[in-house]
């Protein structure tokens, strides 16, 4: 791959750190082919609920992360985490400027059932390339490799700060959030917040977000 690349995890609402990324490089590979680790973005998000950070998670089926490749990743649908969900992101943002503007997009994710984790994810992102509008080419990949020569975050962007890489690149810029004057302002959330907060302007301010 050309140097300007990067390598990232599947993602589930993936964060404005994530996307920082996304757009920035002209390369993207979507890793596929890891043993499917638990606990990470690529099941889960962060929004902004009434009571603070909210998270929202993707139950897979019982056992699937036992030394299971993440492309074989199989969603459970056991409870009605797609109803719960989509009953959270109401709470968290109807009153937004943008809520009514995108919630009908997402809707229609939610009542059809994935079998695979990653189709699901893969649909996602191909949501927000419209919503960003950007025209990003994005790769599966056909293989594990445990390193590469260019931008590798697969484990880099996680919700444990304490798994993080340090990022120097990436400075958030602030926005207005629904709930800020309850808690304050909190970056680094899912890209669902930053659309439903600011719209149109969701990727100059993630643009902004990463240093150059």
């Amino acid at each position: 791959m050309e140097k300007d690349g990067c390598i990232l995890s599947t993602a589930y609402w993936g964060p404005v750190q994530y996307f920082t990324k996304y757009i920035k490089h002209e390369h993207i590979l979507i890793e596929q082919y890891e043993t499917y680790p638990k606990q990470t973005y690529r099941n889960r998000c962060n929004i902004y609920g009434p009571n603070g950070i909210q998270s929202l998670n993707v139950p897979v089926q019982k056992g699937s992360f036992h030394k299971l490749l993440t492309k074989d990743i199989k969603i459970s649908y056991d409870t009605k985490w797609q109803k719960n969900h989509l009953k959270s992101i109401e709470a968290a943002y109807k009153s937004t400027p943008f809520y009514e503007y995108y919630i009908d997009d997402i809707i229609p994710l939610y009542e059809k059932k994935q079998l695979f984790l990653l189709d699901l994810n893969q649909l996602l992102l191909e949501l927000c390339n419209e919503w960003l509008c950007v025209e990003t080419m994005h790769k599966l990949t056909n293989d594990y490799l445990p390193e590469y020569k260019f931008c590798d975050l697969r484990e880099g962007i996680h919700p444990k700060p304490n798994k993080c890489v340090i990022d120097k690149q990436f400075a958030p810029v602030k926005y207005i959030q629904g709930f800020e004057q309850r808690f304050g302002f909190i970056p680094n959330l899912s890209i669902l917040d930053i659309i439903f907060n600011t719209g149109t302007e969701a990727f100059l301010i993630i643009k902004n977000s990463n240093k150059h």
